[in-house]
Order: structure tokens, then C-alpha cells, then sequence
């Protein structure tokens, strides 16, 4: 049982994604509206608190031919001042076409222009949990080996 605490970390906000007590499901939590560092991890160690986190996921928004730009060095310093300042193991998934999934997602959902705007950052942070989750679940299943029937 893990409780992680997904982000997508963009220039002006961050989505946020929690998974439940079965570390199954990944649930939209919000969006932080970026400010400077020290109010940025205020509110983050808010949700770190609350959620009691043992484990920050943030989506890596790598090149589409899979290198790391000037983005996701961003997220990655990011990650470094995250994981100083809350002594929290930091995992990185690859983000590729997320808000892409997330802006289809809202749209097939209903949901109006203005809303999905501001979903978006949430909706993408969900998606990058709940990819990790699946992973993470995947590697710790054991093997199934299917016996001959004679």
C-alpha cells in the first residue's frame, strides 16, 4: 500500500492526483495556481499532510522522440527541491500526450470550454497516477504460468 500524491507541474499550475487507500484508483484532487517555490511547497506539503504521502509522482513531459528537454528539466529540478524539502522518494512517468488524453477525456465528459481549462492540469495529473499505479501493480503481480492440460 503506497499513498501517492500525483503532480503536473506546468509554468503556471500544478494538477494534483491522490490515489485511494488501495493504491487502484487515481482521483482528481485540484489545482494549484503557481506563485514562487515557498508557496508552491506550502501548499503542496498541505496535501503531503492531509493525504499522509508517501510518495510524489510527477509527469516528465520528454520530447516526442523520447529526450529530455528544456520542460522536463524544469519538472526535474522541481522534483529535487520537492523530494529536499519533504524527504519524499520522487518518481517520474513519462507524460507524453497527456493533455492531449486529458482535453478528450473532459470533452467527452460535457463539460464546457471554460471548465475543461481549468480541469485540465487535474485531469492530466490523474492520468500520470494512474499510469504509475497500473505499473506499479503490474511489476508486483506474480507470473501467471498456465499449466499444459494433457
Amino acid at each position: 500500500m503506497v499513498s501517492a500524491l500525483a503532480l503536473d507541474v506546468g509554468d503556471r499550475r500544478i494538477g494534483l492526483a491522490g490515489s485511494d487507500p488501495t493504491g487502484l484508483v487515481a482521483t482528481g484532487l485540484g489545482t494549484i495556481e503557481r506563485q514562487n517555490l515557498e508557496q508552491d511547497l506550502a501548499k503542496l506539503q498541505h496535501w503531503i499532510q492531509v493525504r499522509r504521502v508517501d510518495a510524489l509522482i510527477l509527469g516528465l513531459p520528454r520530447n516526442m522522440n523520447g529526450t529530455v528537454g528544456q520542460q522536463a528539466q524544469k519538472v526535474q529540478r522541481f522534483g529535487h527541491q520537492l523530494g529536499t524539502a519533504f524527504n519524499l522518494p520522487i518518481h517520474y512517468v513519462d507524460e507524453r500526450l497527456t493533455t492531449v488524453q486529458a482535453k478528450r477525456t473532459l470533452l467527452t465528459r460535457n463539460i464546457s470550454a471554460a471548465k475543461r481549462r481549468a480541469l485540465v492540469d487535474q485531469e492530466s495529473a490523474v492520468l500520470i497516477l494512474q499510469q504509475w499505479l497500473d505499473q506499479r501493480r503490474w511489476q508486483s503481480s506474480p507470473a501467471i504460468s498456465e499449466e499444459p492440460t494433457p
